[in-house]
């Protein structure tokens, strides 16, 4: 039976879920995950976004590698320290592994983090920003998008 995920795997969806929640994290208003923010990666991912699927196949194994490395244990695994101190390393180029060597750390951190941002504030429509929780936190209603309600309907005329 097919998975629930569209372009990753469970083990890639824990990965970006992980990530996506050190990138903005649950406090006192929901973060990434409950945002649904891995949804909108994976839903973008196997959509517009197809020129970066190699690159998340890359940069996720390069995230394990350098976790592995680091700290002897999986990304997803680590304590938050530990996972902020991997991602550290790969914004700042730093990162150690073999999947670093076709690809930049620090590109691939830069696109996840964006795409996090973009899943995070965009409109619901793109399958993140999950009951418009991010709308809501910044206290702004829905946005209103060109083309929508743009144009009143004709009124009938009277005979």
């Amino acid at each position: 039976a097919p998975g629930r995920w569209r372009f990753f795997t469970e083990a890639e969806a824990a990965t970006v879920s992980a990530i996506c929640e050190q990138i903005i994290p649950t406090d006192q208003d929901p973060g990434a995950i409950s945002a649904g923010v891995p949804n909108f990666i994976d839903k973008q991912l196997a959509g517009v976004y197809k020129r970066h699927q190699q690159a998340y196949r890359t940069g996720l194994a390069g995230v394990q590698e350098t976790s592995q490395s680091m700290f002897a244990a999986g990304f997803e695994a680590l304590k938050w320290a530990n996972q902020t101190a991997v991602l550290e390393a790969l914004e700042s180029g730093k990162a150690k592994g073999r999947s670093w060597e076709s690809q930049s750390s620090r590109a691939f951190f830069q696109l996840i983090r964006d795409h996090t941002m973009q899943g995070y504030y965009g409109s619901p429509r793109h399958g993140g920003n999950r009951d418009y929780l991010s709308y809501k936190m910044l206290g702004i209603d829905y946005p209103q998008i060109i083309g929508q309600n743009r144009y009143k309907r004709p009124q009938a005329r009277k005979a």
